[in-house]
């Protein structure tokens, strides 16, 4: 959090200046009103008495001068680090595996970027700001009392002691009741963000009653936190309310005993019960101060637990590299094995791509299809082996780069709330033209839906693509793909939702694109029999490859799933013949 601080270093500074400013006026206040009892109204000296009016209306103006501009500032410095930590942390969790995002959920992160950080604006903003004018005043008052009389300053003295014990313990307690605040507020933000986002989903099963229950599983336990908080609070406040107001009365009586002995005038008598009353919001508001402090050290705490981590994937970019590379838009797998927390997911897979020319993949749920894609989007790093795009380890290649060398579509589709020529332009919104979105659509053959929606390619579709149907959607993620123009096209049973007529047309428009590679994984036969190779995985190994025809005449796994899909249709066509 340091450099964040440092960015606004003037801010503060200047803020700081206007902070000790105002301190100064409040603490000069006082000896005014001292002036003016002794000198005015008991010696009744006229030429005094105009000299602090003048004084009084100087530094009413003066405090309201400084303050605005310590409060401005210093809640804008506070504002532009929450900021900039929210940038750099947004930033940071693109930057992580996608590993992190298998064991963290998404309701916690939204907790560190939204709540988190709002406790971290409050630290470094006014709560800051006025813990510091706290301490500033009350040290002051303490110096302006020794100063009137050293006897009976040390009445406030003396209540100091146990003041600070109890503060100390507060903080302490509020500590630990903000942990817990915070992960159980994590928890419930997941639960609500899972069961809004999923709403459809839990109608559809009469679910409301089993998900209400989970919901208020979670609200208790927030609201139990948080009433161990207030408990902490209640238990603790009312001793330290209690002592400033002893504290007064003590001042009181023994300053007004002074007075009576001659030992004491009124106008510092006056000043000091004036000392003693303005020391007391210090005092008041410290576990409120402190309760504050601790909520936004708890949360900075959370959000560098984040920051800390460090991402699986280093970015290639980083390193100088010069290696020559070919320019075929060749990506080859050589002898490449995977294996994630103990499991062993691809043992052993090479195959090379050629410009133009298209790869399919099939294999039973599990059988390491899509930690194809992964491995080729470099989201994890392979174990054994060597991916090579245009004859160079990816390894050694920037993320940008090898991203960019290929467009995904994955069966689970997701759009954003934007308009439908937006979606299509993801990742290219600054550079993509309004005729490459309406090709792409068309050659997705999305055209024909998106253009009698009202707008039309103006359209804003709702979260996730709600209001579209599941082939309309896999449609639109189509279009997304091939007006990105990638070297490669990774279709990961992208089309499962589209009817068979329509799909034989967007493949055909596939076949077409000789200047695109292709990856098509899929369950049917008729997504990949058109491929120049198909690969057949059982267990993470291939164990069956050849083209259509060869893998049929093998009799083996491939050939299975020909006669499950198709078996009955052939046999039917063969008794009607």
């Amino acid at each position: 959090m340091k450099k964040y601080l440092k960015r606004n270093w003037w801010r503060y500074s200047v803020g700081g200046i206007s902070l000790l400013m105002s301190v100064g006026i409040d603490l000069m206040v006082p000896m005014i009103t001292k002036s003016m009892v002794d000198d005015v109204i008991v010696a009744r000296n006229m030429e005094i008495f105009r000299r602090d009016i003048l004084l009084f209306v100087a530094a009413g103006l003066g405090r309201a001068l400084f303050q605005f501009v310590k409060e401005f500032l210093c809640d804008m410095s506070g504002c532009r680090v929450a900021s900039g930590l929210r940038k750099d942390l947004m930033r940071h969790i693109f930057s992580l595996h996608k590993g992190f995002f298998d064991k963290n959920n998404t309701g916690e992160l939204m907790a560190r970027v939204k709540d988190d950080i709002g406790m971290v604006w409050d630290l470094t903003g006014f709560v800051g700001m006025l813990l510091t004018e706290a301490a500033i005043y009350f040290v002051g008052v303490v110096v302006c009392m020794l100063r009137l009389d050293w006897r009976l300053s040390m009445v406030p003295l003396v209540f100091m002691a146990p003041l600070a014990y109890f503060a100390i313990h507060l903080d302490k307690k509020l500590d630990k009741d903000f942990d817990e605040i915070s992960d159980k507020n994590a928890a419930l933000t997941k639960t609500v963000e899972e069961n809004i986002s999923g709403v459809r989903t839990v109608k559809a099963f009469s679910a409301e009653d089993f998900e209400m229950s989970k919901f208020d599983e979670k609200n208790e336990d927030y609201g139990k936190a948080n009433r161990t908080f207030a408990f902490d609070m209640a238990d603790t406040d009312p001793i330290m309310s209690i002592i400033p107001k002893i504290m007064q009365v003590c001042v009181v009586a023994l300053g007004g005993y002074m007075v009576i002995k001659g030992n004491l005038t009124y106008g510092t008598l006056v000043a000091f019960v004036s000392y003693s009353i303005n020391i007391v919001w210090p005092i008041d508001n410290l576990g409120w101060m402190l309760s504050l402090i601790s909520q936004g050290l708890a949360g900075y705490k959370k959000i560098k637990k984040v920051l800390d981590t460090k991402a699986e994937i280093v970015d290639a970019s980083a390193f100088p590299f010069n290696a020559k590379k070919d320019t075929n838009g060749e990506i080859s797998f050589e002898h490449v094995g995977f294996e994630l927390e103990g499991n062993r997911i691809l043992d052993d897979v090479s195959f090379t791509i050629g410009k133009g020319k298209t790869l399919g993949i099939m294999g039973a749920t599990g059988a390491g299809k899509s930690t194809i894609v992964n491995l080729i989007e470099r989201f994890y790093d392979v174990t054994d082996g060597t991916i090579k795009i245009e004859g160079q380890d990816i390894r050694e290649m920037a993320l940008g780069d090898v991203r960019a060398f290929s467009s995904v579509v994955t069966q689970d589709v997701f759009l954003f709330s934007d308009t439908i020529a937006e979606n299509v332009r993801l990742g290219l919104k600054g550079t993509m033209d309004d005729n490459t979105v309406r090709e792409a659509i068309k050659k997705a053959h999305a055209a024909e839906f998106v253009e009698k929606i009202t707008d039309s390619y103006e359209a804003v579709i709702g979260e996730r693509g709600i209001g579209l149907s599941g082939g309309q959607k896999q449609r639109l993620s189509i279009a997304r793909a091939l007006a990105r123009k990638a070297n490669l096209l990774i279709l990961d049973d992208s089309t499962s939702a589209l009817d068979m007529e329509t799909e034989a047309d967007i493949q055909k428009e596939i076949r077409e694109k000789k200047d695109m590679s292709k990856i098509i994984i899929g369950h049917r036969i008729s997504s990949v029999k058109d491929a120049d190779e198909i690969i057949v995985l059982e267990d993470g190994r291939i164990k069956e490859r050849g083209t259509h025809a060869e893998l049929i005449k093998k009799q083996g796994l491939y050939y299975s799933t020909y006669e499950a899909q198709y078996g009955d249709y052939r046999r039917a066509m063969a008794v009607n013949e």
